[in-house]
């Protein structure tokens, strides 16, 4: 199919827009090569009025986090028979939610990092006196042992993530992270080695080993190290690496995902894969995990995005 006309969304107003921008940034330098005509659209000045005036062949979904990963804009452009590439609303929806998504994935007997989840509205009914609150910290390492992270139940691009090591790092942060982000995880820290595995239409890409420096995979790993982090192929044997891809599939279908995504988990010393998080619209920077992955099989970025906007 030989399309025309392409919309690219990207940027909007959420924690993750300077990713965002980026894609954002290195796709359209694609797009301006070839015999297309582009509309570029930061979300944070959309127009409405001025999207629909237009038609288009496809839309290309880059808006990372709140507004774009949520499923926001993809009911808006389903509403109006917009054909566009990324999840669709309802997986969008569920996976966006990282404690909804482990509660789905947990009954079709996925391992799912164990986690404690907690939203403000709870907190100021159940642990606004500080007793109550002292024996809720104690309660969760009780539970899930130390060290923890807390990371917003929304959102991505490891944004947020604090390492928990005692007590009074719970208690003294707790408060102010569930305030500043209303709903949150509190998660086992499970030591191992973290791996991705990107999703290419529907078609599994060669897995990934993140090489930690600290002890969580974070946003100045990912952003500013580039490829000095990444072992692609990741070294797995011939079964697990098998046994991840399949495992990948799996999670991919169940949550209903369809186009383009990547999928990160962490394997223990017994080598099990725990289920850490989904991402329905990648990074597309390129330096980012997908076009690492698929540079691997020999897709170059140009050959990505061509790729990616003929889905």
């Amino acid at each position: 199919m030989k399309y025309r006309k392409i919309a690219v969304l990207y940027g909007g107003i959420s924690d993750e827009r300077f990713v965002s921008l980026r894609s954002g940034k290195d796709v359209l330098n694609v797009l301006s090569t070839l015999d297309i005509k582009i509309y570029s659209y930061d979300m944070k000045y959309f127009s409405l009025k001025k999207f629909l005036k237009n038609k288009y062949d496809n839309v290309l979904i880059l808006l990372h986090g709140e507004g774009g990963e949520d499923g926001s804009v993809q009911s808006l452009l389903d509403l109006h028979n917009i054909r566009y590439v990324s999840s669709g609303v309802l997986s969008s929806y569920i996976t966006f939610n990282k404690f909804k998504t482990k509660f789905i994935l947990n009954n079709f007997n996925i391992n799912v990092v164990p986690s404690f989840f907690l939203n403000i509205s709870v907190f100021r009914k159940y642990y606004f006196l500080d007793y109550l609150y002292k024996f809720f910290c104690k309660s969760i390492i009780f539970n899930l042992g130390l060290p923890l992270i807390i990371k917003p139940n929304y959102g991505g691009s490891s944004i947020g993530i604090l390492i928990i090591n005692n007590f009074y790092d719970l208690y003294f942060n707790l408060k102010k992270y569930i305030y500043e982000y209303k709903s949150i995880l509190i998660e086992k820290y499970i030591f191992g080695k973290e791996y991705t595995v990107s999703i290419l239409n529907n078609k599994i890409l060669p897995s990934i080993l993140i090489k930690k420096e600290n002890l969580y995979y974070d946003f100045k790993s990912k952003y500013e190290c580039g490829f000095l982090n990444y072992v692609c192929p990741s070294r797995l044997s011939k079964y697990l690496d098998i046994y991840l891809s399949n495992l990948s599939m799996k999670i991919w279908k169940i949550l209903g995902c369809k186009n383009i995504g990547r999928i990160d988990f962490i394997m223990d010393k017994y080598n099990n894969f725990w289920f850490l998080e989904i991402n329905t619209i990648p990074g597309m920077t390129n330096y980012s995990l997908l076009p690492y992955a698929a540079s691997k099989v020999g897709i170059d970025f140009v050959s990505l995005v061509k790729n990616i906007i003929y889905i």
